[in-house]
């Protein structure tokens, strides 16, 4: 009897234990799904932009623009930071940030193709499809052989020719 009692001692600890240690990880648990260590003093300065990218290639954009505006904060004068957290404030339908951060890139990387890429792709989204398609002209006359700005003029010939839109998101004016 007293046997089963420390068996039941033992099992209770060990629960305590692991429910004590989930705990302290709870703030990481994407990170942590998706095989990526919680954040530490050792790794690379550029460590939230890393993140933010992995975040969004896997399609979790809040998280995203989270460790983008880290990496803002952090450096405000990272492109790379700017682009992605404006990219982020895309995919989350907050426009009216998306062109703050825009704004700042502009301000930072002048009217480069990939800049204006974006800011065409940004437009396509709003609805605003005129205003992309000169973006992305221009983007193009910088860039003519930039794959990214070719798919999205493709992508806005589609929709100016009123072919289906896949889902609501991008399709804001059709939803």
């Amino acid at each position: 009897m007293a046997a089963i009692r420390n068996v039941g001692l033992a099992v209770s600890f060990i629960v305590a234990l692991a429910v004590s240690a989930c705990a302290g990880i709870e703030n990481y648990g994407a990170e942590l799904a998706l095989g990526v260590p919680p954040p530490s003093d050792e790794r690379p300065q550029d460590e939230p932009v890393a993140l933010g990218k992995l975040h969004y290639a896997a399609g979790d954009y809040g998280l995203s623009e989270r460790y983008f505006r880290a990496a803002v904060e952090a450096n405000p004068n990272s492109s790379e930071a700017w682009l992605g957290i404006a990219a982020s404030y895309d995919r989350l339908r907050r426009f009216d940030l998306a062109e703050r951060a825009y704004e700042r890139l502009l301000n930072l990387e002048g009217r480069s193709p990939v800049v204006l890429n974006n800011l065409g792709y940004h437009e396509m989204l709003k609805g605003n499809l005129k205003k992309a398609h000169a973006l992305l002209l221009e983007a193009a006359r910088l860039d003519p052989n930039n794959g990214n700005v070719q798919a999205n003029l493709r992508l806005l010939d589609t929709w100016q020719r009123g072919e289906p839109r896949p889902g609501c998101f991008d399709a804001p004016s059709t939803c």
